[in-house]
């Protein structure tokens, strides 16, 4: 597992992990922030960004590395039938090909009739990863008809475990809305847990006490999409948000950085 801890320690800092993940372009589009994919992942790095999430077409984009990038595999359109049925759309040995210092497979649980086919994607994905030495990002959510709170504090929980359970290295879901449920998510699996940004949020400052309060709660960090890279300073929101998860700082103080 050599090879698996060495790019573990490419993407996190001392455990840690800021991610800024920038697949939506196929899901969306070109969506405002990551029109030139070059130019939003230099800011993002100048910020302090540990790694981001991209699709291959936009790793072979890149005219020259500006951070660690992991390999999404999993991909639907806004625009298909079923937006919530991720398929695979590439391979490990793929991302190895193209530099990538780990993968990440997304995975809709409660998904009908598209749930099984990811949990199997996920497990094979995890098989790859362990034989290549590559660290895997399992973002996990509940979504379907039968999940009527996608913030439930056990769905969460639920599925979290199903990412740890399939072999992920690092699992992502969305945040419970406050510290004492996320430690029911922290506490039910053996791996780094990470918090989802969902939509954009219209205050810094609610942001960052999300950032506050799942880390207080366990949490490894966060993969913070829209609203890093659609804020009008994404560079020192990245700042700001690496002072809360890596050096322990409270909202107020890291609001400093915004300024």
């Amino acid at each position: 597992m050599w090879g698996k801890e060495v790019r573990l320690s490419r993407i996190m800092r001392d455990g840690r992990i800021l991610c800024v993940p920038m697949d939506h372009g196929l899901t969306d589009g070109p969506i405002r922030g990551i029109e030139d994919i070059e130019a939003a992942v230099e800011r993002v790095a100048k910020g302090g960004a540990t790694c981001s999430v991209l699709h291959k077409g936009m790793i072979k984009a890149l005219r020259r590395p500006h951070l660690p990038v992991l390999m999404h595999l999993s991909a639907s359109t806004s625009l298909g039938p079923e937006p919530n049925r991720k398929v695979r759309v590439g391979d490990v040995i793929e991302a190895v090909r193209l530099g990538a210092d780990g993968v990440s497979v997304h995975v809709n649980v409660g998904g009908e009739p598209s749930e099984p086919d990811m949990l199997v994607k996920l497990g094979e994905v995890a098989a790859e990863a362990d034989e290549l030495g590559m660290p895997l990002l399992a973002m996990m959510y509940a979504r379907g008809p039968n999940v009527r709170d996608r913030y439930d504090p056990h769905l969460i929980a639920h599925v979290a475990r199903v990412g740890a359970e399939l072999g992920a290295d690092i699992v992502k879901v969305p945040y419970t809305g406050d510290p004492d449920t996320f430690r029911m998510v922290t506490a039910g699996v053996s791996v780094p847990v990470i918090i989802a940004g969902g939509p954009k949020m219209k205050d810094d400052m609610d942001v960052l006490r999300m950032v506050a309060g799942a880390m207080e709660a366990g949490a490894a960090g966060v993969a913070f999409g829209r609203n890093i890279f659609q804020h009008e300073a994404p560079d020192r929101m990245v700042r700001a948000i690496a002072s809360v998860i890596f050096e322990g700082q409270g909202p107020e103080e890291a609001a400093r950085h915004l300024r």
